[in-house]
């Protein structure tokens, strides 16, 4: 079985359509993991939520709550990566411009190869990104706030707040290179890779969420200013 800092991995399939979800499930237990499917949108999310999973597999059209708040609910409470699957490619669109904080996306049809590079792409960075093995925590502070790089989290003034993988990965950039003005593009391409569905747009709502986190108030940031017509600076 495939193994993640010393357990098995795990898998999550919410998929409604039940001889989809067989198939993945076969092919991901014949590569070494251990898989659960749900065929509803609420017994998924609540899968989620109170059991350990190290990625899930989230089909958008499901019955009673769909894919898109499934994604939502789960990123509020857990930071596992999310793969998104969907019949239809404008759905895509619809993701994109939602920034639901999806890690990847999938357009049925596809083959279950394809499926299994994916999700080992994933579990491999994620594994990279919280498991690593360093003895003291990389950590960076900033006028009360406290970035952990060892262990994703965040707080600000003692108190821990959640942040997505790509939530974080932003705002840890910034935070390493401060007093240094990045365009949209520049940060896009620095924290989604060349592969990703998106655009810059992505950006935007990403920082809007961080603040909302980090700044005391919104309209007046200490932390991430924007520069307006260029981009965004983290300030020290």
């Amino acid at each position: 079985m495939m193994k993640m800092e010393g357990k098995t991995s795990r898998i999550l399939i919410i998929e409604d359509e039940e001889s989809i979800a067989d198939l993945e499930k076969d092919y991901l237990e014949l590569s070494g993991y251990e898989v659960q499917t749900e065929g509803e949108g609420s017994a998924g999310l609540h899968a989620a939520l109170t059991q350990e999973f190290d990625l899930v597999i989230l089909d958008l059209m499901l019955p009673g709550m769909d894919g898109f708040e499934v994604c939502k609910k789960i990123r509020e409470i857990k930071n596992v990566p999310i793969l998104m699957v969907s019949a239809k490619k404008d759905d895509i669109d619809k993701i994109r411009g939602l920034g639901l904080g999806a890690d990847d996306y999938m357009t049925k049809p596809f083959s279950p190869s394809e499926l299994v590079a994916r999700v080992k792409a994933h579990m491999a960075r994620y594994e990279r990104l919280v498991g690593a093995n360093q003895k003291t925590n990389d950590v960076i502070e900033i006028r009360g706030l406290k970035i952990d790089k060892t262990a994703r989290r965040v707080w600000v003034d003692g108190t821990e707040k959640n942040f997505t993988t790509k939530e974080f990965d932003l705002l840890t950039f910034l935070a390493e290179n401060p007093n240094h003005v990045y365009t949209k593009e520049e940060l896009f391409r620095e924290i989604w890779d060349m592969d990703s569905i998106g655009d810059i747009a992505t950006v935007t709502v990403h920082i809007k969420k961080i603040r909302e986190k980090i700044e005391y108030d919104t309209s007046k940031p200490q932390y991430i200013e924007t520069i307006w017509g260029v981009g965004y600076r983290f300030k020290v």
